[in-house]
């Protein structure tokens, strides 16, 4: 019998007596491990010496458990750990897209996201196909070309709470052979499992609520093991691989030797240790530590969330809130099926006035910290349209409610009353 998720957030992927029987993982911070001897190094370097480390660049012992915590958690068959999560979403897209091809995306994604799918991955051959509404699948299946890549999407939008139907995403992603890429970051592994729905390569900036504490900046890419990398469209996992060369291999090939860990053991080889946007042994520590109380956190904030959103919604001077867990808009069927947790810790409303009000109310609050964070113990604030999505064109923002006068908030640990006479009063 498999363990239930909070034991798993303490335990999973550490074994004490592998590391001098420490109760709490241990950080190695350094660079390199000791080979020993050459004929332990070729052991190593074949493969034959599981669990072995050589250098912190491909691998790290407390990094190793991050991921395979966050791997337990989510249902996949590995996990790569990277230095943020915008580096987790660059290396998931390249490693699919790799050589050229297109992606379909919403265009209610974070802002720093479209812009990299808008003005840098063109650079590199890889075009992005938007689409107004990721749960239209006529209008999205419609986009699908030959050289289509894969379909993403985030679960819950950053930051008006648009839900994506993952299911329905994937088996229409299935029905052309492409693969279903979802950023998790809102909800984390605790409110959803996109895996489990079908998805096949899950994100997540762990800087957020992941870690909890907005003390390092992280990011995790999870392989959900079920889709077929070894077809034409992607040819990157046919090709032979000098790192997996051994006597009397003939096809060396990641599709060939990895199997369903194919996509995740790429990247770990092509990505993470050539582009180098590795995460560091302290920070994974920290991420062990934020990881540990992430139910009892994020149920507190969930809950406190839902209250404040209430209070707002009442509230004369809020034009409009944005929180799909009201369950006041079309998407409540979808919020029901894939979040009876909750849908997160993170939610928008509309301020009425000018800007100058916007900025009297910023400029105001006390408990709430005014940051582009989210996912935090403390209670954030920011306006998207100024800060989180800057790069986005004004035009398109409003189009995707996210004007001048939306904030964002970013529900912490406070006590709930006092977030909402903080509000009483301004």
């Amino acid at each position: 019998m498999s363990n239930k998720f909070d034991t798993k957030k303490i335990h999973a992927g550490y074994v004490p007596e592998d590391h001098n029987y420490s109760a709490t993982v241990p950080i190695y911070q350094n660079v390199a491990f000791d080979l020993d001897s050459t004929a332990r190094t070729k052991k190593i370097l074949a493969g034959e010496l599981p669990g072995s480390y050589t250098y912190s660049r491909v691998a790290n012992p407390t990094v190793d458990v991050f991921e395979k915590r966050i791997n337990e958690l989510d249902g996949g068959v590995g996990a790569v750990a990277v230095g943020s999560g915008m580096a987790a979403i660059t290396d998931a897209v390249l490693n699919t897209a790799e050589g050229g091809g297109r992606i379909i995306a919403p265009l209610d994604i974070y802002g720093a996201t479209l812009d990299e799918f808008r003005t840098l991955f063109p650079k590199f051959g890889i075009y992005t196909d938007f689409v107004e509404n990721i749960n239209n699948f006529d209008q999205v299946e419609k986009l699908i070309k030959p050289d289509t890549k894969a379909i993403y999407a985030e679960s819950v939008s950053n930051p008006i709470t648009n839900i994506a139907d993952v299911e329905g995403l994937a088996k229409l992603a299935h029905s052309h052979n492409i693969p279903l890429i979802i950023d998790n970051t809102f909800p984390t592994p605790y409110l959803f499992n996109p895996i489990k729905h079908g998805a096949d390569v899950v994100v997540y900036s762990s800087t957020k609520g992941i870690n909890g504490h907005g003390n390092a900046v992280s990011g995790i890419v999870v392989d959900g093991g079920h889709f077929n990398w070894g077809q034409d469209k992607f040819p990157q996992f046919l090709e032979p691989e000098i790192t997996l060369k051994q006597p009397g291999r003939k096809d060396t090939s990641f599709a060939a030797v990895c199997g369903k860990a194919a996509f995740i053991q790429r990247l770990r080889t092509k990505y993470l240790r050539l582009f180098g946007a590795v995460l560091s042994p302290f920070d994974a520590y920290l991420e062990l530590l934020g990881l540990e109380t992430i139910s009892e956190r994020i149920s507190k904030e969930v809950a406190t969330s839902l209250k404040l959103a209430h209070f707002l919604e009442r509230n004369t001077h809020v034009e409009k809130v944005y929180h799909s867990g009201l369950l006041n808009t079309d998407q409540k069927d979808l919020v029901k099926k894939y979040f009876p947790r909750g849908i997160g810790t993170i939610f928008s409303f509309k301020l009425k006035g000018t800007q100058e009000n916007v900025n009297k109310l910023l400029d105001s609050v006390k408990v709430f910290t005014y940051l582009p964070n989210v996912g935090d113990n403390r209670s954030l604030i920011v306006n998207p349209s100024d800060v989180t999505h800057r790069e986005v064109p004004k035009d398109e923002l409003t189009k995707e409610n996210v004007t001048f006068n939306l904030l964002r908030l970013s529900i912490g640990l406070e006590d709930a009353d006092d977030l909402v006479a903080l509000g009483s009063s301004n």
